[in-house]
């Protein structure tokens, strides 16, 4: 029942503050010809995906929608230079940080930085680990970071796909480094693959990374089915790539035939999702709908049950049709409080069902 099980949801007004307004100037250099070379063979005016109205229309939505069990938390602190150094390179973080205060790309593929981005992108990965650290300390059973830029794109020493630090990957190191955490989970079902968390933890044996995503070509072209890991990592790595029409029963599938028994096999003391809202229908790809969303949160959650007394943490990464995305983050709320997840069928079955048991007794003989 909704509002049996406790919920941290983690959020800043300071991370509306990213944003890159295309039309404005930016920071002469090669990467800002680049761009502007691209932009501008493009047939459409572009303006740039990861804007501030993602996070306000989340958080309009569930002001709106209160959930029994759901708690708002605000003022957690930015992250430091040390957090930050655990996983992205010193001469990476000097770059960022003397981009304050600026408008530059940073990436060929459009990524770019406003004055405040700086602030936001600290705070975004300060909330990702005030939301670890709170399942970990049992002050709730589950929790959520409401935050962006979002960061599974971020590789050690390059910003890339709109992610200028890896949020998720960045918690995960302050777990192991001062919150006892010896074996972390790592599940991305964002549409995009992981890029950056899985170069991160690619030799890490102490770090399990789960991504299902839509296949390459798709940006960003990477996570094949045979990328394992390497080292003493190998095997670490579990990529799923999957067409672009898969949808709930597909994924129903790849988490409850892969994740559960990789989840078995490792054993995690902490349960961490990169949690991109792009795979619902109306957006990106991958066909999922609320009830998909609803029912991956469900074993996600059995996951961390079973092995580490319920501890989980979610942090937002991509989804950028504003309906779903907020829908979306909504119906995996209402699933981390306690509520229903559906049996899960094939997309259209059941409306079918329904209409055809609405108009049988129109073809049936009245005198029957």
């Amino acid at each position: 029942m909704i509002g049996d099980r406790s919920v941290n949801v983690f959020y800043d007004d300071v991370m509306l503050g990213h944003n890159p307004e295309v039309d404005l100037p930016f920071m002469p250099s090669r990467v800002e010809k680049r761009v502007r070379s691209i932009l501008e063979g493009l047939n459409f005016k572009w303006s740039y995906p990861e804007h501030p109205g993602r996070l306000s229309a989340i958080k309009a939505y569930l002001d709106e929608h209160p959930i029994d069990g759901v708690q708002f938390c605000s003022g957690a602190a930015a992250a430091t230079y040390e957090q930050l150094a655990r996983v992205h390179t010193t001469s990476y973080l000097d770059h960022i940080f003397s981009m304050a205060g600026k408008r530059a790309w940073l990436d060929k593929d459009t990524t770019a930085v406003s004055p405040d981005s700086v602030s936001a992108a600290t705070a975004a990965s300060g909330n990702a680990i005030a939301a670890v650290t709170s399942v970990v300390k049992g002050e709730c059973q589950s929790a959520f970071a409401l935050v962006r830029p979002p960061g599974h794109h971020a590789e050690p020493v390059r910003a890339r796909g709109f992610c200028l630090l890896n949020n998720v990957a960045i918690a995960a190191a302050h777990a192991q480094a001062k919150l006892g955490c010896e074996r972390i989970l790592i599940i991305d079902w964002d549409a995009h693959h992981g890029n950056g968390t899985q170069d991160i933890f690619w030799a890490d044996p102490d770090v399990l990374f789960f991504d299902t995503h839509c296949a390459a070509p798709f940006y960003p072209g990477s996570g094949h089915l045979e990328d394992v890991g390497e080292g003493l990592g190998e095997g670490y790595t579990i990529n799923v790539p999957l067409p672009e029409s898969a949808g709930d029963v597909a994924f129903e599938k790849v988490f409850r035939e892969i994740l559960i028994p990789a989840a078995d096999y490792f054993e995690p003391d902490l349960v961490l999702v990169s949690a991109g809202f792009d795979p619902h229908r109306n957006d990106m790809a991958l066909n999922l709908t609320y009830d998909g969303f609803r029912a991956i949160t469900r074993i996600v959650q059995d996951i961390a049950d079973k092995h580490c007394n319920g501890r989980l943490a979610m942090v937002l990464e991509g989804g950028y049709n504003l309906t779903s995305l907020s829908k979306g983050v909504h119906a995996v709320l209402e699933t981390l409080a306690g509520g229903d997840a559906p049996e899960i069928r094939e997309v259209g079955v059941r409306e079918a069902e329904q209409a055809a048991e609405f108009h049988r007794s129109a073809f049936q003989d009245l005198e029957e």
